[in-house]
C-alpha cells in the first residue's frame, strides 16, 4: 500500500505528484514547472507572476456565482532536512514516502506535507468537479521557509478575491486567525587563522541526535540546541585547558532548532584526557535537563588522524563562544492572553566559520511588534559588547486576530456541522504569510486551517492520515458555505 491508496485519493494523488519533484526553498524552479503543466493539463487557467507566484483561476459553479471570491493559499518550497546517515538529494531526488500506523511520514527526511498537504488540497478543489464554490484562485507561493519572498513579491491587485483561506496551519480542529511577526539576525566576527603549534592532537566534538523542529511551532517545547549545547562544552576547555577551535558547523536552516553540531579541535595533546572528562561532565548535565524533551541526545568527543593545520584566533573564538552561551535562545516570553501561545521567542539556529568570518545567525519571532524590537536591540548590544557586527533583515510584522468576521462565523459553523464540536480559535507562533499579504489587501478576510502535522522542518515530520481526510470534507463544506457578495 502506497500513499495513492490513501483517501481521499484525490488530496493523497496530488501530494504523490509534489513528492516526486524536488523543492526545496531557493530551487522551486521544477516545481513551478511541474504546478504550470498541471493547469494545463487539467484544463485550469494558470499562470506564474512576475517573481515566481503561481496562481490558478477557477470560475464559479452553476448557481454559485454571486458567492464572494475565495483564495486557497499555501506555498511550493519545503525545509531541506535530513539525518546525518541519509544520501538523499533534495535538488534531485523524490521524497520516500512511508506509512506508518496513522501517519505518513519519510525516509530519514522532511516530508514536505508543510506545505504540500495544504497545495495539494487547493489542486484538489480545482480538479473535483462535484465541489460546490464560488470564484475561487489558487496562490502557490514560492521561498516561503527561508524569507516568505513569494508573499513579500506578490503585488497588489494581481488576486481578485477578498476571502483568504491559508492552508498552512499544522492542528487540525484549530481556526488560526494571527500570526508572530519575525526578524533575522546575523552576528559577524572577523577572524584570522594560526599554525596550530606542536603538541596538539586533533579532536572532533559532536552533538546530535536531538528533535529540532519547527521554532515557531515547537519551540515550546524546550528542546536542547545543538549550537549552545557545543558552545557550553567548548567554553570550559577553551578557558581552562587552552583547547583551540578549527571549525564550528551547527544548525542548517534559519527556522528550524538545530539538531546537530560540530566542532574541530586542537587539543594539548597532555591535557587530552582532562578535556575529554570535562566535555563528558557537560554533556551529563544538558542530558539530563533535557531528558524529558531531547531523550535521544548523543555527544561524540573523536580523536582525529591529525590536528588541524591551521586554527581560528583564540581572543576571537572565546569572545564567539560567549555570545553564544549569553545570546537568547528558546522561549522569551509567552503570551498573557492567549494560554499556551508563545509570544516572543528566538532561534539561535545557524553558527558557521568560513572564509574568515565567524556567523551567528538567529530568527527572533514575536506576537508584539515593540517586544520584537526590543529583542533586536538586546541583540544588537550583546553583539557590540563581544566586538561583533550585526545585521538585520527579513523583519516582518504579525497578523492581527480579528474574531467578528462573517468568514469566521462561516468557519466555526461548518467545523461544527462537520464534526459536531466547536472549533478552538488561536493565534500561531509560527510565521504565516497572512500577515505579509494582508498588508497589500487589507480588504480581505483571513484565515488558516490545515490537518495535523507533527515535527515539521525535521527528518521526523509526520502528518496524520485520517485529519487530512476530515480536513478536505470541512474545507469543501465550508466553499459551499462561503457568504453572497
Amino acid at each position: 500500500m502506497t500513499i495513492k491508496d490513501l483517501n481521499p485519493k484525490i488530496v493523497w494523488n496530488n501530494f504523490y505528484g509534489l513528492t516526486q519533484v524536488p523543492r526545496p526553498s531557493k530551487h522551486e524552479a521544477k516545481v513551478q514547472e511541474y504546478l504550470l503543466k498541471w493547469g494545463k493539463d487539467h484544463g485550469v487557467d494558470v499562470k506564474k507572476d512576475d517573481t515566481g507566484n503561481i496562481i490558478f483561476t477557477a470560475p464559479a459553479t452553476p448557481g454559485m456565482e454571486n458567492r464572494r471570491g475565495v483564495i486557497l493559499q499555501g506555498h511550493m518550497d519545503m525545509v531541506p532536512q535530513k539525518t546525518g546517515d541519509s544520501k538523499h538529494d533534495f535538488l534531485t531526488d523524490p521524497i520516500s514516502t512511508m506509512i506508518d500506523g496513522d501517519w505518513v511520514t519519510a525516509d530519514r527526511t522532511t516530508l514536505g506535507a508543510d506545505n504540500g498537504i495544504g497545495v495539494a488540497m487547493g489542486l484538489s478543489v480545482l480538479e473535483d468537479k462535484t465541489i460546490k464554490h464560488g470564484p475561487v484562485e489558487v496562490l502557490v507561493t514560492y521561498d516561503e521557509e527561508t524569507g516568505m519572498t513569494g508573499a513579500n513579491s506578490l503585488k497588489p491587485g494581481v488576486l481578485k478575491g477578498d476571502i483568504l483561506i491559508n492552508l498552512d496551519s499544522e492542528e487540525e480542529g484549530e481556526l488560526c486567525v494571527g500570526c508572530a511577526g519575525g526578524l533575522d539576525a546575523s552576528i559577524d566576527f572577523k577572524y584570522r587563522t594560526y599554525k596550530t603549534p606542536e603538541g596538539h592532537v586533533g579532536y572532533k566534538l559532536t552533538v546530535k541526535g536531538l528533535q529540532g523542529g519547527h521554532s515557531g511551532m515547537d519551540i515550546s517545547l524546550y528542546r536542547a540546541n545543538a549550537n549552545k549545547a557545543v558552545a557550553r562544552m567548548l567554553l570550559p576547555v577553551m578557558e581552562k585547558f587552552g583547547v583551540k577551535v578549527a571549525d564550528f558547523t551547527g544548525g542548517s536552516l534559519r527556522n528550524a532548532i538545530p539538531f546537530e553540531a560540530t566542532a574541530v579541535l586542537a587539543v594539548p595533546a597532555d591535557k587530552a584526557k582532562k578535556v575529554k572528562e570535562t566535555v563528558e561532565a557537560v554533556f551529563a548535565d544538558i542530558k539530563k535537563e533535557f531528558i524529558d524533551s531531547d531523550p535521544g541526545a548523543e555527544m561524540f568527543f573523536e580523536k582525529e588522524k591529525a590536528a588541524p593545520a591551521r586554527y581560528i584566533s583564540g581572543g576571537v573564538m572565546l569572545r564567539a563562544v560567549k555570545t553564544m552561551m549569553a545570546c537568547p535562545a528558546g522561549v522569551v516570553r509567552m503570551s498573557r492572553t492567549m494560554e499556551g501561545l508563545t509570544e516572543t521567542s528566538t532561534n539561535m539556529a545557524i553558527v558557521r566559520t568560513q572564509k574568515g568570518h565567524l556567523t551567528i545567525h538567529s530568527l527572533m519571532r514575536s506576537a508584539v511588534d515593540s517586544s520584537k524590537a526590543y529583542l533586536a536591540e538586546k541583540m544588537r548590544c550583546l553583539a557590540e559588547l563581544a566586538g561583533a557586527e550585526i545585521t538585520f533583515k527579513g523583519g516582518y510584522s504579525g497578523w492581527t486576530p480579528k474574531l467578528d468576521t462573517p468568514m469566521n462565523k462561516v468557519m466555526m459553523e461548518q467545523f461544527k456541522k462537520v464534526y459536531g464540536k466547536d472549533m478552538k480559535i488561536m493565534a500561531t507562533h509560527g510565521g504565516l504569510e497572512c500577515a505579509i499579504m494582508g498588508a497589500k489587501y487589507p480588504n480581505w478576510e483571513m484565515v488558516s486551517v490545515g490537518p495535523t502535522i507533527k515535527y515539521p522542518h525535521s527528518p521526523d515530520e509526520r502528518v496524520n492520515i485520517a485529519s487530512v481526510e476530515r480536513t478536505w470534507n470541512y474545507l469543501k463544506a465550508v466553499l459551499e458555505a462561503v457568504p453572497t457578495k
